[in-house]
């Protein structure tokens, strides 16, 4: 999670870990990967300042005086969208 952008982090991830691991090693199904791990990629815009487009932006604009207060309300989403994808990954991955 410390890069927060997912159109940064996905391509990333997915060349160095995704496409080498776990779909030729493993044999797991890109088109189930690449969904759902894009969309495990905002669990990380969600919970991160590097995603400023989404949490320092907003905080200055509407002049909140934490400028984290957006990250903090965002939070247990996030947790809790990554943790789903995980398992969504783990059942319908490899099937």
């Amino acid at each position: 999670m410390v890069m927060g952008n997912a159109f940064a982090a996905f391509p990333i991830v997915t060349a160095g870990i995704g496409i080498p691991i776990l779909v030729l090693q493993h044999g797991g199904n890109p088109a189930v990967m690449a969904a759902i791990g894009m969309f495990s990629g905002y669990c990380g815009t969600l919970m991160t300042p590097m995603a400023a487009n989404f949490n320092i932006v907003p905080a200055a604009l509407l002049e909140l005086p934490d400028k984290n207060a957006v990250i903090k309300a965002q939070v247990p989403t996030g947790v809790l969208l990554l943790i789903a994808n995980v398992f969504l990954l783990y059942f319908l991955m490899f099937l």
